[in-house]
């Protein structure tokens, strides 16, 4: 059964998929992607946000490559396919319609 912190983590990858998929080039790094968490009150530190990103790209929705220390993630065709509600994540909230 979820609970509050699933349904929280499942809303919060979500947000991170959006922002990727409006970004031209479907990639952002770790610190930007915590800024736009932010500003939709997910107000979590570094570590937190780096294990959203490492469940994403288990579930296939982003791959993580690395600029020294820095996470970058890039959206992968499951990912965007699932912002654009043609497939279903399991593990990810699914959007909303408009």
């Amino acid at each position: 059964m979820k609970d509050y912190k699933d349904d929280y983590n499942e809303d919060a990858r979500l947000t991170i998929l959006i922002e990727l998929a409006e970004e031209n080039s479907r990639t952002l790094n770790e610190t930007a992607l915590r800024r736009a968490l932010k500003v939709f009150g997910f107000r979590r530190d570094r570590n937190w946000v780096r294990e959203q990103l490492k469940v994403m790209e288990d579930l296939g929705a982003i791959t993580i490559t690395r600029a020294g220390t820095v996470f970058i993630a890039v959206l992968t065709r499951a990912g965007r396919d699932h912002v654009e509600q043609d497939v279903v994540i399991e593990g990810i909230t699914v959007p909303s319609e408009e």
